[in-house]
């Protein structure tokens, strides 16, 4: 009971935290004292933090390092967009579409983590990193070559040109190749956001303190010890790597219905590697602190617009001065070392098989 009341007490602040940031934003929204910049970045505030949590479920929960969360962001930004566009005749309801266009986002988001997932999960360390990173730029690069339309007859798909879509003169291109999705009405919100996020939340949350997340958290810690005792390490990894990628497309579905135009560019490398940096600065494992990295780190280069000609040495700065200030590898060691000898005893009882603490 006493460790229950912990977890429940810690997931407790967590949710008080982006409940009251909600609330206080909403305050400020209401009575004119936040900027429109700063207003125009609550849903992309939102995203990144899906972002963020989902990654450190593969990256801080799983132990491994994955370049191409941009990818499976891609994936759900895409087909959402195609998804909401395609019912607009339909239904009228624009809150609803935002929910499909959600589920289908994280639906071929999860598919994708399947097939990636498969064959590379195998891999591990350096060898992961770089999959992961050429399937992120396989998809940007796939998307930039992709053309789609809606008419009466349904959706068209050509990898040529929009020509050889053959649309009726009524029908909408959807996907322009490299141009992107045009055109896109902007249905997301930041209550929809704050909505998103304690979902994203309650999954990982829940996830971890499950007996699969126990699992999980073993084959991180040590992968042949929990292999001895019999936990599937394949399963779980998969499992892990799965969820996390159906979360990226969630945010990546919230991220592009909020803009009228989204390009296959933006998914590249370079978010990849932004998204990475708010798992490692708020903290690995630490999903409270995703959140606030997140958070300071989206709104800080806009914080800082006054001061043009010294805003990325400021913000190089806080990067490094946060970095010193939270990776000490002593505490990091005698952490995992803890979590290590916690988490295969749970396990190791559950599975039925014997161990000696």
């Amino acid at each position: 009971m006493r460790n229950l009341s912990k977890v429940t007490r810690s997931n407790a602040i967590t949710y008080g935290m982006v409940i009251v940031a909600f609330i206080i934003v909403q305050i400020l929204v209401s009575t004119g004292k936040l900027s429109n910049s700063l207003t125009g970045q609550l849903v992309p505030i939102c995203a990144y933090i899906c972002l963020a949590v989902s990654l450190n479920l593969t990256v801080g929960i799983l132990g491994e390092l994955s370049l191409g969360h941009a990818g499976f962001m891609s994936v759900g930004a895409f087909s959402g967009v195609v998804a909401a566009m395609s019912l607009q005749n339909l239904i009228p309801s624009g809150a609803l579409r935002l929910i499909i266009a959600i589920i289908v986002g994280a639906v071929m988001a999860a598919i994708a983590g399947v097939l990636v997932g498969v064959p590379v999960l195998r891999l591990r360390g350096d060898y992961l990193a770089i999959v992961t990173l050429a399937f992120g730029e396989i998809i940007k690069n796939v998307l930039n070559n992709i053309y789609a339309g809606k008419d009466s007859h349904g959706l068209h798909f050509s990898i040529k040109d929009t020509t050889a879509l053959n649309l009726e003169p009524d029908g909408i291109v959807i996907i322009n190749g490299p141009m992107g999705a045009t055109g896109i009405t902007k249905l997301s919100t930041f209550i929809a956001g704050f909505i998103l996020v304690l979902i994203v939340l309650t999954i990982t949350l829940n996830l971890i303190r499950s007996r699969s997340g126990r699992a999980i958290m073993a084959i991180r810690d040590n992968r042949i010890a929990a292999e001895s005792v019999g936990i599937n390490i394949t399963k779980y990894k998969l499992m892990a790597f799965v969820t996390s990628a159906s979360m990226a497309g969630m945010a990546g579905a919230l991220y592009a219905m909020n803009y009228s135009t989204i390009v296959p560019k933006k998914f590249d490398f370079n978010t990849s590697i932004l998204i990475l940096v708010f798992v490692v600065l708020g903290g690995m494992g630490n999903i409270r602190g995703s959140i606030i990295s997140a958070t300071i780190l989206v709104i800080l280069p806009e914080a800082l617009r006054s001061l043009n000609d010294y805003r990325m040495l400021i913000y190089a700065i806080v990067l490094i001065a946060v970095m010193l200030a939270t990776n000490n590898p002593t505490i990091k060691n005698m952490l995992n070392s803890v979590r290590g000898k916690i988490g295969l005893g749970h396990i190791a009882a559950e599975e039925g098989g014997n161990t000696h603490e």
